[in-house]
């Protein structure tokens, strides 16, 4: 059997267009969810300063980022509960409190692993170029590399704000994971 990679989050060094930008998406989702692991109930919920995000709320919102990002926006598809019918956008951040540590986890990670499969039959049949299902609500064509774009700033913003959070919890700070690092 071999190896398992131990720094998965890296983007290639060399690589496609699409290999870059993917690479790029998967090296925010994996920093995201190292700056989120293994924290309490209570540290999910922790705020700094006037800012009433907590890592908790983040997770719950980039669940939802990549639960709609990758069905409706992408290809129209449904995204399933309970962001199909969500009215109020920031019920994800304030409702995260009453998930516990372990809701929030499986939650957020069984949506990027759903997300991933999807995005990367998404490229396989039709590359960065083709136009998404985003573009019908814009009025204008949308191209997958333009959502994907959107989803690394998304990221990048919020794992930020996690970089900040963390550090006050409990000092955790860095760029990476620790190599071999796994949620």
């Amino acid at each position: 059997m071999p190896e398992a990679d131990p720094t998965p989050w890296e983007p290639p060094l060399a690589g496609t267009d699409a290999e870059q930008l993917l690479g790029s998406l998967d090296r925010m989702r994996w920093t995201f969810r190292w700056k989120a692991d293994g924290l309490t109930a209570p540290q999910l919920a922790a705020t700094v300063g006037a800012s009433s995000l907590t890592i908790g709320g983040l997770l719950k919102h980039l669940t939802q980022v990549e639960a709609v990002k990758f069905t409706w926006d992408l290809d129209g598809s449904h995204p399933g509960e309970p962001w199909a019918s969500l009215q109020d956008h920031e019920w994800p951040f304030t409702s995260a409190a009453n998930d516990s540590p372990e809701e929030l986890y499986s939650q957020y990670d069984a949506a990027v692993a759903r997300a991933r499969e999807r995005l990367t039959e998404a490229v396989t049949d039709g590359g960065l170029d083709q136009v998404v299902h985003l573009g019908q609500k814009w009025g204008m064509d949308v191209s997958l590399r333009r959502l994907l774009h959107d989803v690394v700033e998304e990221y990048s913003r919020h794992t930020g704000h996690a970089d900040l959070l963390r550090e006050a919890i409990d000092g955790v700070v860095g760029e990476d994971p620790p190599s071999g690092w796994r949620p």
